[in-house]
């Protein structure tokens, strides 16, 4: 599936494996909020297994994406949040590792490569404590998603603000 949109907000993960489910409790919260507080048209919410291809997808042809997916630290603290964002079509290197096969520096690296990176890319990475199979994320992770819904509308707002000032 590929997008134009302006805005690309993408859950990345599984909600059956507990945790890994993050990204799309975050998405399925901005819907549920869209009722209120609408996000700015060309906004589009999507939901993505982490699949490289699928990823550059979803987000080709945006000017700003935002993706939430969880991650796995060592040492971890669950359900904190890493706001990584790109720089020189690099993500910087971190602790964390995607709690996919291929992570998302592999998705990132393929699309610089290949000329789909969106003009700016936010990710937000949370650490979880379970990836077990089940549904449900763990209360620390659970405690996350309000605060990450905030975080992403943050983004956009700031987004939608420098382009009414013509900064991007």
């Amino acid at each position: 599936m590929r997008t134009r949109a302006r805005i690309a907000v993408i859950g990345v993960g599984n909600e059956f494996r507990r945790d890994d489910g993050v990204g799309w409790a975050v998405v399925a919260r901005l819907r549920e909020r869209a009722a209120d507080r609408p996000l700015p048209p060309g906004t589009v919410l999507a939901l993505c297994d982490g699949d490289p291809a699928r990823l550059i997808g979803l987000w080709e042809g945006a000017h700003l994406a935002v993706v939430v997916d969880a991650a796995h630290a060592h040492p971890g603290s669950p359900g904190r949040v890493h706001r990584l964002e790109i720089d020189g079509g690099h993500l910087a290197q971190t602790s964390t590792t995607s709690s996919h096969g291929l992570g998302l520096g592999e998705a990132v690296e393929l699309a610089r490569v290949l000329g789909l990176l969106p003009d700016h890319l936010v990710v937000y990475a949370v650490e979880g404590a379970d990836g077990e199979l089940g549904t449900g994320l763990s209360p620390a992770v659970e405690a996350s998603v309000d605060p990450l819904v905030d975080a992403v509308e943050n983004e956009v707002a700031r987004y939608r603000d420098a382009v009414a000032r013509g900064q991007t």
